[in-house]
């Protein structure tokens, strides 16, 4: 089933949730999250994701973590799929794929730079954008797919400037390309991960201004590592509220205090997008359910449903 008809069959006021993962680098690391799956499973999320390396390096081993949610967990699988810096056949088996596992899900990414390159290069495959995988997949497959595009509530990071601040021009095309990829076919959107509540709030307003009628489903990611949040927010180029920099430069050598603080910084992020109206939390889990679980739980929001 479609995770946009999913959203639309659910309860207006019923907060509903979508965790997502990374496939794992060793055989070990792929049994842990097999479990983790299995015990986030119990939540009855609306759907469960799995992120695709650059370049396709993980193809395979998304597919079949993906495949094992659709097929084994019985649960709703939205598998990543970026078009770029990987040959083309690698989309259309990758997609051919999806269908024998009966996965109608797909986030169509334009895909990062490989690893240990800074700069990202189109190839010669005739994809140079996440536009084209969403006319591509909607030409060759119609309506069989139900197609997640991203979001970036700041502006992507290619196009923020020094200042940390997207430019007003630049976030005028951001929301214009949006609406583009809707317009051929994206189904829901999912958001970069943010600090700043403000930003996002000023993001879905953006869409409503600029005819973006999807839904904006805001993904959150708990911080539960100092190194760990300085190196992803330096990757996005995220703003960060000078208060949550002081807090964590107090607390930094504190790994626990550090996890704890992260756990009540996206508890009071969640129950604000919630009290704005929202209804649906999509969580950046880093392939371990304790701290979204813990977010969920003070939130009022089950763990486990029959």
């Amino acid at each position: 089933m479609s995770i946009a008809a999913r959203l639309a069959a659910k309860e207006p006021k019923e907060i509903t949730v979508s965790f997502e993962y990374f496939p794992p680098k060793t055989e070990k690391g792929v049994a842990s999250l097999h479990s983790t799956i299995s015990e986030m499973a119990k939540a009855k999320p609306l759907f469960m994701d799995v992120t695709w390396g650059a370049g396709g390096g993980t193809s395979e081993l998304t597919l079949d973590l993906c495949t094992h949610i659709q097929t084994k967990v019985r649960q709703e699988a939205n598998m990543h799929l970026t078009c770029t810096n990987m040959p083309r056949e690698k989309i259309d088996v990758a997609l051919e794929g999806c269908k024998k596992a009966g996965i109608r899900n797909i986030v169509a990414l334009r895909g990062d730079a490989p690893q240990g390159q800074t700069e990202w290069k189109a190839l010669d495959t005739g994809f140079t954008c996440a536009l084209d995988l969403v006319k591509h997949i909607r030409e060759a497959y119609g309506d069989y797919f139900n197609l997640t595009v991203a979001g970036y509530p700041e502006g992507h990071p290619t196009v923020i400037a020094e200042d940390g601040l997207c430019p007003p021009e630049a976030y005028a095309g951001e929301m214009a390309y949006l609406k583009s990829k809707m317009d051929a076919g994206g189904s829901l959107i999912i958001t970069q991960l943010f600090f700043d509540n403000a930003h996002f709030f000023k993001f879905v307003k953006a869409c409503q201004e600029t005819g973006i009628t999807i839904p904006i489903l805001p993904g959150i990611m708990i911080i539960g590592s100092y190194p760990g949040f300085k190196r992803m927010t330096e990757l996005c180029k995220t703003a960060v509220p000078q208060a949550v920099k002081d807090k964590l430069e107090s607390i930094k050598d504190d790994p626990a205090a550090v996890k704890e603080y992260g756990i009540e910084l996206a508890t009071a992020q969640c129950k604000e997008i919630i009290e704005s109206g929202l209804t649906h939390l999509h969580f950046y889990t880093l392939n371990s359910e304790q701290a979204t679980f813990e977010v969920m739980k003070r939130l009022g929001i089950p763990t486990v449903r029959e």
